[in-house]
C-alpha cells in the first residue's frame, strides 16, 4: 500500500484553503487535472472521504474538517522551521567576533563592514582590537571568529589569506615643502622633525635600520603608539613620518599631503581563521566580503599615490 507523502498535505492543504480545484492548482502551480487525480488518490490511501462532490464543486466532510484541523497544526509548525531556516541564511541575531590591529578597527573595517550590515542588518559584530602577539595568541587558542592581522606568518590553529599588500606611505604636513615632490627618498628626511612608532613596533625598527643604512639622520621629535596619532600630528604641524596607508588614507586630504616612499615597506592585511571553531556560514560569507570589498580601499589608494594630492 503506498504511503502518504508530502505532496498530498500540500495539494489537500491548498484545496481546503482556496476553496477549490483551479484555485489550488494556481497556487501549487499545476494542473486542475492533476489536483483533482492526486486529491483522489490521497483519499484512498487514507481510506477517507474528505470531500462530498455535489455540482461540481468540493464540500469537506467532518472527517476532512477534522483532518484539516491536524493539517494546520502541521502547517503552522513548517512555517515556522521555514522562517528559521530562512532566519538562518539571512544571519538574523547572528554573531560575529572579530579580533584585529587597533589600526584595522580605525581605518579599515568601518569602510569595508558598513557594505556587510547593511545586507544582513540584524547581525551583531563584535570588534576587538588587541596588539601582538596577544592577537595571535587569541586566535591559535580559538577566542574568536575570525582575525585581521598584519603579519605575513600564520599562527598555530588557523589558516591565513592575505587580503591585500600595500607598501608604506609618507605623510607631511600640507605646507611642507617636501610635498611638491612625487616621491619621497629616504634622504629627504635629513634633519627633519620625524614623529615615529614606540621602539618596540616592528616598523620603527625597520625604518631605523633604513634610515641608518642610507646615513640619514631625524630629528625625532615625537613618539607615539599608533598611526593614527602619528597623522594627528602630522596635521597639526608637528612634522613628517612614514605610516601604514590605511590610516594615511583616512587623512589624505585633510591637511595632510600622502606620497609614496622610494624603498618598498610591505604592509600586509592578512585574514586569520581558526580551525577548530565550528563550521559556520556567517565566517565564511564575511571572509569572502572582506575579499572583495578591501579594493574599495586599495584603488582609491592606488589613485591617490598616483595622481598625488596637492599641498595646501
Amino acid at each position: 500500500m503506498p504511503a502518504i507523502n508530502l505532496r498530498h498535505i500540500e495539494i489537500f492543504h491548498a484545496v481546503m484553503t482556496t476553496g477549490n480545484l483551479t484555485e489550488a492548482a494556481r497556487l501549487l502551480s499545476t494542473s486542475q487535472p492533476t489536483i483533482s487525480r492526486e486529491l483522489a488518490r490521497f483519499e484512498k490511501i487514507a481510506g477517507l472521504q474528505l470531500f462530498t462532490r455535489v455540482r461540481g464543486r468540493l464540500h469537506p466532510t467532518a472527517q476532512g474538517l477534522r483532518l484539516f484541523e491536524e493539517v494546520q497544526r502541521s502547517w503552522y509548525g513548517l512555517d515556522r522551521i521555514i522562517d528559521a531556516a530562512e532566519s538562518l541564511r539571512e544571519f538574523r541575531q547572528g554573531e560575529l567576533s572579530l579580533v584585529c590591529l587597533p589600526v584595522f578597527s580605525q581605518s579599515l573595517l568601518p569602510t569595508l563592514i558598513q557594505p556587510f550590515l547593511a545586507r544582513y542588518p540584524e547581525l551583531s559584530l563584535t570588534i576587538v582590537p588587541q596588539e601582538s602577539p596577544v592577537l595571535e595568541e587569541w586566535l591559535s587558542a580559538q577566542r574568536h571568529d575570525l582575525g585581521l592581522t598584519e603579519t605575513t606568518s600564520t599562527p598555530a590553529g588557523t589558516s591565513r589569506q592575505t587580503l591585500a599588500t600595500l607598501n608604506e606611505v609618507c605623510v607631511l604636513p600640507a605646507s611642507h615643502p617636501l610635498g611638491n615632490k612625487p616621491c619621497l627618498e629616504p634622504a629627504d628626511f635629513s634633519g627633519e622633525n620625524f614623529i615615529s612608532l614606540s621602539r618596540q613596533d616592528s616598523y620603527r625598527q625597520l625604518l631605523d635600520a633604513l634610515f641608518q643604512e642610507h646615513n640619514v639622520k631625524r630629528r625625532m621629535v615625537v613618539e607615539t603608539h599608533s598611526a593614527a596619532s602619528i597623522c594627528a600630528m602630522v596635521k597639526a604641524g608637528v612634522g613628517v613620518s612614514v605610516v601604514n596607508p590605511f590610516t594615511a588614507l583616512d587623512y589624505a586630504g585633510r591637511d595632510i599631503i600622502v606620497r609614496p616612499f622610494s624603498v618598498d615597506i610591505p604592509f600586509t592585511v592578512s585574514l586569520i581563521r581558526p580551525l577548530h571553531r565550528p563550521a559556520s556560514a556567517l565566517v565564511d560569507a564575511f571572509s569572502a566580503h572582506m575579499s572583495q570589498a578591501i579594493t574599495s580601499v586599495t584603488q582609491p589608494l592606488a589613485s591617490l599615490l598616483k595622481q598625488g594630492n596637492p599641498p595646501a
